[in-house]
């Protein structure tokens, strides 16, 4: 049936919460920049596509956008 255990629940060794912050913290950066990107690859795209500004123009609207999101997210 139901064990009822009364000693401590952690069995293994003891969490490193410094390691966790620094591991949490990287990937909201990975996030938060691999978005950045994915909207920028995205308007790049739409720019190429869609208007008349062909693959050159895409690119340099993915550059634009993606280096002014790099400052403004800093």
């Amino acid at each position: 049936m139901a064990e009822h255990h009364t000693g401590p629940t952690e069995v293994g060794a003891p969490m490193d919460y410094k390691e966790h912050e620094q591991t949490y913290s990287m990937f909201l950066a990975a996030a938060k920049y691999g978005t950045l990107f994915l909207v920028a690859l995205l308007l790049g795209m739409t720019a190429g596509f869609f208007t008349g500004a062909g693959f050159l123009g895409g690119l340099v609207v993915l550059l634009i956008v993606f280096i002014a999101g790099l400052v403004l997210l800093r």
